[in-house]
């Protein structure tokens, strides 16, 4: 298995990849991963020197550990064979499949993805794919999606497209999203991958933005779609474990194995009731401490 399947994911943001100017320098903002995108932001005569641009970056800019996502046009366009040619040439780290609606188009892009790391001598496997769920017909197929494909690390929300699907539209207060959100990290669990949300197009309203963040960390959600550099410092700290979090977890996962050894099923730590079934998410909770760099321990 790709060892960055699991990699620590919690703001994935979008970029032009036509746009030098936003494409040169985005690990300064410190995104866990970036979304160069060759299909929406893109106009439809500008498809070659957006594929120009993201070859030469990927080739030539040092991102510094930023995951690098290309979210490639539609499987009913045209343009998306190219596309994963250029990105995985370029030695992109993963493909985005906008408007997932079935296994079969996971399959279709993990060929082309196969062809093109022969074709350019990339290692088998190297390049991983995430889904982008934005209909009705995409959230009732969410698991068969999350189960095609062993390069597949997580699918995604399209809240936009999805509501229009639904024959509604984003209130800001989740409502609308609320089937698809709990559906899809269902889904997700259920196959052991990454599940993302969907961006708050809002700049202005930071305070709703919070809310958002929280409400899909309850979820369990692994991260967010982002916009803007000033949403990035939000969701990290959500996302992030507390110090309180930790020192709780480490005595979890100690007084658990403690008491495994000595036959004692459960017991309380810091006067909550403990047993065995604590100890993954326990464990959880420390590595997602370490992957953001908050952990010091020796767990």
């Amino acid at each position: 298995m790709n060892p960055n399947k699991k990699r620590l994911r919690r703001t994935m943001m979008f970029l032009n990849a036509q746009k030098p100017g936003l494409i040169k320098d985005p690990y300064i903002y410190k995104p866990d991963s970036i979304m160069l995108d060759l299909e929406d932001a893109v106009a439809e005569n500008q498809k070659d020197a957006a594929r120009f641009s993201l070859y030469h970056a990927l080739k030539e800019i040092d991102y510094r550990g930023c995951e690098r996502v290309v979210r490639i046009n539609g499987l009913d366009t045209p343009y998306w064979k190219e596309d994963i040619r250029c990105a995985v040439a370029g030695g992109c780290d993963a493909i985005r499949i906008p408007k997932t609606e079935s296994p079969e188009d996971v399959k279709a892009v993990e060929t082309e993805i196969r062809a093109a790391e022969e074709d350019f001598g990339i290692p088998e496997g190297r390049t991983l794919i995430m889904a982008a769920i934005e209909s009705a017909r995409g959230v009732m197929k969410a698991l068969d999606v999350c189960e095609a494909s062993g390069r597949l690390f997580g699918i995604a929300l399209s809240g936009g497209d999805y509501t229009k699907d639904l024959q509604t539209h984003i209130t800001g207060t989740g409502i609308e999203l609320m089937g698809a959100r709990q559906n899809m990290i269902i889904a997700a669990r259920a196959a052991k991958v990454q599940c993302f949300d969907t961006v708050y197009t809002d700049l202005d309203d930071m305070e709703g933005f919070r809310r958002d963040v929280e409400t899909i960390h309850l979820m369990g959600f692994d991260g967010k779609s982002i916009i803007n550099p000033r949403q990035i410092p939000v969701v990290h700290e959500i996302f992030t474990p507390t110090r309180k979090d930790i020192t709780f977890a480490e005595k979890v996962v100690k007084e658990i194995e403690d008491k495994k050894a000595k036959g004692i099923g459960v017991f309380t730590v810091d006067g909550k009731m403990i047993d065995i079934a604590f100890y993954d998410g326990a464990k959880r909770t420390i590595e997602l401490a370490k992957a953001s760099g908050v952990y010091k321990g020796d767990l």
